[in-house]
């Protein structure tokens, strides 16, 4: 479950953000539109602990994030909250089994290979346990950055414009591939997105507007 009030976030001393509030329950899918500039990112970047809010409340799962700060907000993050960015942002010196090992160190989980094992198999990469970003297709990297959001089963998986630079096609499969997975975690999921061809997947939306001046 995630609920945000009042929430507003602040560049500078002349713009702002000021985001709807929302209350998405527990294993719903969500599409957030609005062209570039209007704060996708941002509300990505807040829902996610990664950026504080100048003012408003975030709670997800009735912990309210945006009251944590440093070690405790690392600490749930890693626990509860799956992130997809727009680039996959692997480790390149480690292997894909090791940059999924080092999101279990970080979030304070078990290191668990078989728990790998399983997740990469239902997304199709168990052949690739062993190979280093470099060695993988574009797509196979952005497949690995959903394992890795998918790892310490989320509570809530936000994606940032996943299929901006994608065909129909991949788009559709990418998106499939999202909701199975959200599905099979009883996830939240929720998709930060300026791609029009989504409108249709979703029932669930929220429209941005453009930053306002304050």
């Amino acid at each position: 479950m995630i609920r945000t009030k009042n929430l507003k976030f602040q560049y500078n001393a002349e713009q702002q953000f000021q985001f709807p509030d929302m209350h998405c329950k527990q294993g719903s899918h969500w599409l957030v539109l609005g062209e570039s500039g209007c704060g996708k990112t941002t509300l990505l970047h807040l829902l996610g602990g990664l950026r504080k809010p100048s003012s408003g409340k975030i709670v997800v799962q009735n912990e309210d994030i945006s009251s944590l700060s440093g070690e405790a907000l690392d600490h749930f993050r890693g626990q509860n909250i799956g992130i997809i960015f727009q680039q996959s942002h692997l480790i390149k010196a480690l292997t894909v089994e090791e940059n999924l090992l080092t999101a279990q160190y970080l979030a304070g989980m078990k290191q668990d290979k078989e728990k790998i094992k399983n997740i990469l198999t239902k997304l199709n990469l168990e052949d690739k346990m062993t190979s280093k970003p470099k060695n993988l297709s574009l797509g196979e990297q952005q497949r690995v950055a959903i394992a890795r959001a998918l790892i310490n089963d989320p509570v809530l998986i936000l994606a940032d414009e996943p299929t901006s630079s994608l065909d129909d096609k991949n788009c559709r499969e990418v998106v499939k591939l999202l909701l199975e997975q959200s599905q099979n975690f009883e996830a939240t999921l929720l998709i930060v997105t300026h791609d029009g061809r989504l409108k249709e997947l979703f029932e669930n939306q929220i429209l941005l507007e453009a930053a306002k001046a304050i």
